[in-house]
């Protein structure tokens, strides 16, 4: 997984949207793949990697959303402009 939100990273960081949607996807299998198989207690070494590449995710993640949310509130705008253009033709019969 950590794998792939470095893979998520770097498409956020190219604003390539359809990559990012694809690898969150990817992800999300893992997710799933990762609770089927429970929650197997850890210790040592294996622990310390298990934290590592967790805080390595979460500062991915973080990233990501400092990237992605100035696209999404753009792309809101948008929609909204949109929307309000859609009522004022309606009201006026533009």
């Amino acid at each position: 997984m950590v794998g792939i939100t470095d893979q998520m990273l770097a498409a956020a960081a190219a604003a390539d949207w359809d990559r990012l949607l694809q690898l969150e996807h990817q992800c999300a299998a893992c997710v799933r793949q990762l609770k089927d198989n429970g929650d197997t207690p850890l210790a040592g070494q294996e622990r310390v990697r298990k934290v590592n590449a967790i805080r390595k995710m979460l500062d991915s993640d973080r990233k990501i959303r400092d990237l992605t949310q100035p696209w999404m509130a753009k792309l809101q705008a948008m929609i909204s402009n949109k929307t309000v253009e859609r009522r004022v033709a309606r009201a006026y019969g533009v």
